[in-house]
């Protein structure tokens, strides 16, 4: 054999060892750096739809209260309108950046997050009794928001660092288990049970996928009973909540006002509704429409169709992140994938119980629907990164 033909053959084996072959064309690819693809088309139709429909349903149910608030029936439309081109500006940002490299900032986002809580609780702006927001100019963010995405992707960056069966040990769950509840004591404290029960949710289903047993759990699950207990007692207002649950048509002119008139919507609204735009009841009846309740006001307008059109959008997107989970290169893009399709899910029932009277009123917003700035930018953020992974699946 020449030399000049034992030249060729080496520069041939240094090319595939590369992952790319003679003329250039890449074969393989390194574990955790695979090659940014085609993001799931079916995924981002869904959320364009999504956010689209959720702007249309902001408008139709925010129209008559903000005219009152503001003397202006767009005021509420405007402002979705803004947060949703910056959160979708994220989410298209979010979804080209490698997510291999987002974690590595977890760390920086994990301080920021806790300094962020720690803030809201000192200068923090107070509506109705509870501190959650934090006031920049003539905008606000929600930093419990911000906990939800950071809390997901910091689980999922330390679970899958774990080697396989390190949670048949109960102590490897403690550093976790302390993470996650000084985050909900500080999120507690700005009197967001909600919020807390959507952590709490959401960080046990991303345990539980990583290896963890259910009885581990057992005394983490006392102490949120008793913590829960506490908080509950300790306000009036959550108590009263809870009787009011059980009979909300006997207290419907005080504390079961919110909730008997979204029955009421709900019953109006029969099989095809009354009409895109032309609901009564958000004519002052249910406090401010356009947020938590935004669902009833779905149901009252477009009927049961529209609502279970709604419903069956969410259960569509919530199956494709699930899907991108099962396909993810990694651990780490599978555990993402996953709470980021846990977070939509939960929030979804959280929100349909209560405005259905099925569980007590807590504050919980409709994902995509309701009126709120931060929290559309901060899940569209989360969004971006599934998308992400979804560019990065095996085919």
């Amino acid at each position: 054999m020449t030399r000049k033909r034992k030249t060729q053959l080496l520069r041939r084996k240094t090319s595939a060892s590369k992952g790319r072959s003679v003329s250039g064309t890449k074969v393989s690819v390194l574990p955790g750096k695979k090659s940014q693809g085609q993001m799931d088309v079916v995924l981002f139709t869904l959320l364009v739809v999504l956010l689209s429909f959720g702007l249309i349903m902001v408008f139709s149910a925010s129209s008559i209260n903000a005219f009152y608030e503001y003397g202006n029936s767009y005021h509420y439309l405007l402002s979705q309108g803004r947060w949703a081109i910056l959160g979708f500006a994220a989410m298209v940002f979010f979804s080209r950046y490698d997510y291999h490299k987002m974690v590595k900032h977890t760390p920086v986002l994990l301080v920021a997050t806790f300094v962020l809580l720690l803030l809201v609780l000192v200068i923090g702006t107070e509506v109705n009794g509870a501190k959650r927001w934090l006031g920049f100019g003539g905008a606000s963010i929600q930093p419990s928001e911000f906990a939800k995405i950071v809390l997901i992707l910091f689980l999922s960056y330390r679970i899958s660092t774990e080697k396989e069966g390190a949670f048949n040990n109960a102590k490897t769950l403690l550093p976790y288990l302390g993470v996650i509840g000084l985050i909900c004591l500080l999120v507690l404290a700005e009197k967001h049970l909600s919020g807390t029960v959507v952590l709490i949710g959401v960080s046990m289903l991303l345990l539980l996928v990583g290896g963890a047993k259910l009885a581990h759990f057992g005394v983490a699950f006392a102490c949120a009973v008793v913590l829960a207990i506490v908080a509950i007692i300790q306000e009036p207002y959550r108590l009263e909540r809870i009787t009011t649950f059980w009979d909300p048509f006997a207290h419907k002119m005080d504390e079961g006002w919110q909730i008997v008139q979204s029955l009421y919507a709900i019953g109006s609204g029969g099989l095809f509704g009354v009409g895109l735009g032309r609901s009564r009841q958000k004519y002052l009846y249910i406090p401010e429409p356009q947020n938590d309740f935004i669902f009833s006001i779905i149901c009252e307008e477009l009927g049961w169709l529209g609502a279970i059109l709604v419903l069956a959008l969410f259960a569509l997107l919530v199956w494709r992140g699930i899907k991108i989970a099962l396909n993810a290169p990694d651990k780490l893009g599978s555990l993402l994938a996953f709470g980021f399709s846990c977070l939509v899910a939960v929030q979804v029932i959280i929100n349909v119980a209560v405005v259905t009277a099925s569980m007590p009123v807590t504050g919980m917003q409709l994902p995509f629907f309701s009126a709120g700035g931060s929290s559309l930018v901060f899940l569209l953020w989360g969004m971006g990164i599934l998308l992400n992974i979804s560019r990065q699946c095996r085919k």
